[in-house]
């Protein structure tokens, strides 16, 4: 082919003489061409309402000779793509400093509400229920996710115990870390354009153990939705060298105190052991303890009478 993008002129020049279900192919690869090329031409076409054998045909429409060299034109496709850098300057480069600033907010704000509007309610419920029952939970977020798990990982260990982070950077040593899991245990996986495959195969390894998956993720058509029983959806995309974790990490906060909420008991418990370990060991100075006193379903006293 000439060029990384030459799958998506294919597209464009035969759109007009393409069937019905051919043009929902088309229209769908155009948008979300980086999510498409996880897909496998059954997966796709559910994900379309249309046949297997029509998405094999249309492959064969645009000029391929098959679905996996199909396939591995749309990967080009996406590694030939602007590059972040590219992107970031045609969107920021005129732009003041105070500009900049005004629009980053105002497109994590965008995203927030583009959040609200999006999430099922009844996916938030299941995963709370789910997490709650869960004997072991079991966390990943790779690269940029990372901090999103770790953050949930930690606010998760105050409220229960049973939680483990898995960050290894060892594809062997996460399914090493996970042998023991089972029906009984929960899997969270967050991630985020670019998906990460590493997440997306401890994922399906969870799922084959039957235990319960919780996707956090970016849409129904994320790779993450494959193995889970439950997605939770935040968006992310931004047009910049950093992906946009504001709406992830709300989603992440009310599933941290939509949890609390449940087991107010447990919270104030486990708060006051933390409290008495800080003191006997001299974990804090007394006048750096920073103690959250005005979020409602934490405002404890936490100092023994």
């Amino acid at each position: 082919m000439d060029n990384n993008n030459d799958i998506l002129s294919r597209i464009s020049d035969q759109y007009d003489k393409m069937s019905k279900s051919h043009k929902a192919i088309a229209k769908f690869i155009s948008g979300h061409y980086d999510q498409a090329v996880f897909m496998t031409a059954a997966k796709l076409g559910e994900t379309l309402g249309i046949s297997e054998s029509t998405v094999v045909r249309f492959a064969d429409r645009v000029g391929y000779a098959g679905y996996p060299e199909f396939q591995r034109a749309l990967e080009e496709c996406v590694k030939g793509k602007l590059s972040n850098i590219q992107k970031m300057d045609a969107k920021y480069g005129k732009s003041t400093q105070s500009e900049v600033l005004t629009s980053v907010l105002a497109a994590d704000i965008e995203k927030l509400q583009h959040t609200i509007d999006n999430l099922d309610p009844a996916a938030f419920e299941s995963a709370v229920e789910t997490i709650l029952a869960a004997d072991t939970i079991y966390i990943m977020g790779l690269r940029s996710n990372g901090p999103l798990a770790e953050f949930l990982h930690f606010y998760l260990n105050m409220i229960r115990g049973g939680v483990m982070l898995l960050n290894t950077t060892s594809v062997s040593e996460t399914f090493e870390q996970m042998i023991r899991i089972n029906e009984n245990d929960c899997f969270i996986g967050i991630s985020f354009p670019r998906y990460s495959m590493r997440t997306l195969k401890a994922m399906e390894f969870a799922s084959d153990r039957n235990a319960k998956v919780i996707a956090l993720t970016d849409s129904t058509h994320s790779p993450m939705s494959l193995y889970s029983s439950c997605n939770l959806l935040a968006r992310s995309d931004m047009v910049s060298i950093v992906d946009s974790l504001v709406a992830p990490l709300s989603v992440i906060n009310a599933l941290v105190v939509a949890l609390c909420m449940r087991s107010p008991k447990d919270v104030k418990h486990n708060l006051e052991m933390l409290e008495e370990t800080w003191n006997n060991y001299q974990v804090y100075l007394n006048d750096e303890i920073n103690f959250i006193d005005n979020e409602p379903i934490l405002d404890y006293s936490l100092h023994r009478k």
